[in-house]
């Protein structure tokens, strides 16, 4: 061993921090005392080293993002990730690097094999002079952090913490197929040059990739490992303390625990048990479940979308994303900053865009064709405000597969008689009335919505009134790019509104939102054309949402035409601002005029979060939403971090598995996806 090992000396480019990105540091690696040192130059080589890593117990990994980089993980917690000016000088690291570890890694173990004697399962396991026990007490290997050591300072000044046998197997198999993985690339390497077969056959040179990529994640999984057995160990009093590395998940986690119940959930035990959380792969999204009304509450959740601090704090971060996308890049994959998120899912907020039911329900009021499509439009034109929370541009949460929301509106039959009529009543904000009426004397809006897609992300909602025959399908894929300074969200998919009294349907699309000006104070805006259009009535409706231009012009501006195809007449005309006020001039010269914000609002009824299952938005969602409540980022990226990982495990064991994902409550026809009982195939059962 100590013939290959050799101390080598260059320049490497260190990751450094958020704000400072890469840097060229100089680095070297001294084999005798088993440390990897680096400085800011050559020249101050004589001086203190800037930073000293331990290599005893480290795992050297190739990065699998390009051929450049690796990263080095010291059994303390601390990372080194580092970036060769090419492949060759990157396998030349890695090679020394993995040497040294090896050497210093089972000297350290031969060094205390009468303390792992004392320390760890020796005793349990009978006699001590077995095959294995000698075995084991002869390449068993030390692994501790010491918190409070200087970096200069030696790793091994204060008493080891050492792995259980376990993972002393494992370490010695890794070892094996180490050395396995070496054998078969100087095989193929050597092989000659000679026709039909060589080093560089395609088939040759995929094993060599296969083989490299599986030690690469072996090595990654050991190391986990190594860290939560050093986690787990406890300490007595003035002892050096274990540190974790970071990511990492919350502690309840980490031995298949869930998270605890938020503060005022009723459903909670007295006793602090924790809800169970399963971490089985799934390859469904569980029974369809028939949602009783009656279950439903009136919600109360009254989370104002109006802090900007955390947004000019956490401006570095920005920074650092905004540094490693390029304009046009798809950011579907793109992990964004937990402290932009808004407090529900993406799923609620399609909801949130039913918060004008009564306008919806007035639809089938009408008394002509014409009349019909424009209290469409109407209601269309002002569901956005309510559904974007304010001109604040968060983001809700990514759904996870599986994930969905369910919820009611009671919409009082006077107040759609009310908007029928032609005057829309402002109310009291956030409610209809100051008492609730009784249920006889209210329509039912049901919803429903599921995320049936992870990759492309592709939701599914569907809304009904029973009672007025008319339901509501719709399926959306947002599709998110990079800008520069702003980031556009398309909204790719369509509705269709069915009147089954008239036997109408309504076809429309969805416009696009950007959030603005995300360095500084970021807002929304929407723009795009979007249509509406009825085949059987020959009733169309044109809407751009116009975006500011780069001088001068107002803000959110919307403008649409209804008219009836057949003859190319325009009825009616619309202008205002989707957030403000808009105002309808129809043919017959009748001007009409709404404001938005003044609107009343319908509370949603939604079951309460304990009655909810596990894959219903608010009970997924709840820790991650209480920890935004509390303004506890950290805790909310660990939350939100451990939803996205269980997504993650679960795609891969389907994809290794070839199991397709069955949905729950939509079923794909053609292009898009329709609710797997909708009111047009119900009603013409029962006709």
């Amino acid at each position: 061993m100590l013939d290959h090992m050799e101390n080598i000396d260059g320049y490497l480019m260190k990751y450094t921090n958020l704000v400072t990105g890469w840097q060229y540091r100089f680095f070297v690696l001294n084999n005798e005392a088993g440390v990897l040192e680096y400085f800011v130059n050559e020249q101050s080589r004589p001086q203190k080293p800037r930073g000293t890593l331990a290599l005893a117990g480290a795992v050297i990994s190739p990065s699998d993002e390009d051929s450049h980089t690796f990263t080095v993980n010291a059994i303390s917690g601390e990372q080194y990730k580092l970036r060769a000016t090419d492949a060759k000088e990157r396998q030349h690291w890695v090679s020394r690097l993995q040497i040294c570890t090896q050497h210093h890694t089972e000297a350290m173990g031969k060094s205390n094999a009468s303390l792992k004697l004392r320390s760890f399962s020796m005793a349990s396991q009978g006699s001590t002079n077995s095959p294995l026990s000698q075995r084991r007490s002869n390449q068993n290997t030390a692994f501790l952090n010491i918190s409070h050591l200087s970096r200069g300072s030696s790793l091994y000044s204060s008493r080891k913490s050492l792995l259980p046998d376990h993972l002393v197997d494992a370490r010695e198999m890794m070892t094996q197929a180490q050395g396995q993985h070496k054998d078969l690339i100087e095989t193929i390497e050597g092989l000659p040059s000679a026709p039909g077969l060589s080093p560089l056959d395609q088939d040759l040179l995929m094993l060599k990739a296969t083989s490299m990529a599986t030690m690469n994640c072996l090595n990654d999984c050991f190391h986990i490992l190594q860290l939560q057995q050093v986690a787990r160990q406890t300490r007595p009093l003035g002892e050096p303390t274990i540190e974790w590395l970071e990511p990492k998940l919350p502690d309840i986690l980490k031995n298949g625990g869930s998270l605890p119940s938020l503060p005022g959930d009723s459903g909670k035990a007295e006793s602090g048990e924790l809800e169970h959380m399963s971490t089985e792969p799934r390859d469904f999204a569980g029974e369809r479940e028939e949602i009783d009304a009656e279950n439903e509450l009136e919600d109360s959740f009254t989370d104002q979308e109006d802090d900007l601090g955390a947004v000019e704090e956490e401006r570095s971060v920005i920074l650092h994303l905004l540094s490693q996308l390029k304009l046009g890049m798809d950011l579907t994959r793109v992990v964004l900053p937990t402290f932009i998120l808004e407090k529900r899912s993406l799923l609620e907020m399609y909801a949130d865009f039913m918060s004008h039911p009564d306008l919806f329900v007035a639809i089938t009021d009408g008394t002509t064709p014409e009349e019909r499509m424009v209290r469409f439009v109407e209601y269309y034109l002002t569901s956005f405000h309510e559904g974007r929370k304010g001109a604040i541009a968060k983001k809700p949460y990514n759904p996870i597969i599986g994930e969905t929301f369910h919820c009611s509106w009671r919409v009082p039959k006077s107040q759609v008689a009310k908007s029928a009529g032609g005057n829309i009543v402002p109310g009291p904000q956030g409610s209809l009335h100051s008492a609730a009426p009784e249920v006889s004397d209210c329509y039912q809006v049901r919803f429903v919505a599921e995320q049936v897609s992870h990759h492309p992300p592709i939701s599914g909602f569907y809304a009904e009134c029973v009672e007025r025959q008319m339901c509501v399908n719709t399926h959306v894929w947002t599709k998110s790019k990079f800008m520069g300074m702003s980031i556009g969200v398309s909204m790719i998919g369509e509705g269709v509104l069915h009147l089954l009294e008239h036997d109408e349907e309504y076809t429309f699309t969805l416009p696009s939102a950007y959030a603005r000006s995300i360095l500084t104070v970021p807002w929304v805006e929407l723009g795009g054309k979007i249509t509406v259009s009825c085949a059987k009535t020959g009733y169309s409706a044109a809407i751009t949402f116009q975006t500011k231009p780069f001088y001068g012009g107002k803000l959110h501006k919307v403008t649409a035409e209804v008219k009836h195809s057949p003859t190319n007449s325009v009825v009616c005309r619309v202008q205002g601002e989707w957030n403000g006020t808009l105002e309808f001039s129809h043919s017959s010269g009748e001007t009409r005029v709404i404001d938005v914000t003044k609107l009343p609002v319908t509370k949603k009824h939604v079951r309460p979060i304990e009655q909810q299952g596990p894959y219903e938005s608010r009970r997924l969602w709840q820790h991650v939403t209480e920890s935004l409540r509390q303004k506890d980022i950290d805790k909310a990226t660990e939350h939100k971090r451990f939803l996205e990982e269980r997504q993650r495990t679960e795609e891969r064991h389907r994809t290794e598995m070839e199991i397709p994902w069955r949905t729950r409550y939509f079923e794909s026809e053609g292009d898009g996806w329709v609710y797997y009982k909708p009111l047009w195939k119900t009603a013409f059962a029962n006709s």
